[in-house]
């Protein structure tokens, strides 16, 4: 989705940034959106190191031959 904005998409969402939000704001929301992003990474590491660990836990099922 972010890969196809570019160089000129980036710019342009910078200046519509500065212009509703100021200059003096932007400094905290880009903060703020990095400390959202760090959050988010680290709940979904540890999601998937909690799907793999049940994963171990799960029975393996094995066929047992009847004898006789």
């Amino acid at each position: 989705m972010l890969s196809n904005i570019g160089i000129p998409g980036l710019i342009i969402v910078l200046v519509i940034a500065l212009i509703i939000f100021g200059p003096s704001k932007l400094p905290d929301i880009g903060r703020a959106f990095g400390r959202t992003l760090t959050e988010f990474k680290s709940a979904s590491k540890g999601l998937i190191s909690d799907e793999e660990k049940e994963d171990e836990k799960k029975p393996v099922l094995t066929a047992v031959e009847k004898k006789g």
